[in-house]
């Protein structure tokens, strides 16, 4: 099998072409991945706000342990869900950033010829 210069340039081209499609698919997956950890992050502080403010308008033992076990609750079933939905970016992320690269595996791979 021999090489021509051409062979080598358009794959050269390609490899190019894949690493700069990567590239922007990793910018894009970790600005949203920035995004959720913010709406997050922004989301926790304000239900921590809320939960202060109940708090200190209670009157009784009783209420401040039934607020203290909603916030609990709530801030809990908050974070599975957000870590669920930030996980899922990070797996998005590792798949889209390798597709562009499986082009290349294939055609370059000995089962291919």
């Amino acid at each position: 099998m021999m090489l021509k210069v051409e062979d080598m340039q358009q794959y050269g081209k390609e490899h190019l072409d894949t690493v700069v499609a990567s590239a922007t698919t990793v910018q894009t997956g970790l600005q949203a991945i920035a995004s959720a950890y913010g709406e997050y992050t922004k989301k926790s502080f304000e239900d921590t706000k809320s939960f202060v403010e109940k708090l200190s308008g209670v009157k009784s033992l009783d209420k401040a342990m039934e607020v203290q076990t909603e916030f609990a609750k709530s801030a809990y079933e908050t974070f599975v869900a957000e870590s669920q939905k930030i996980a899922g970016l990070y797996t998005d992320l590792a798949k889209q950033t390798f597709k562009p690269f499986e082009g290349m595996v294939a055609k370059f791979s000995p089962a291919a010829h």
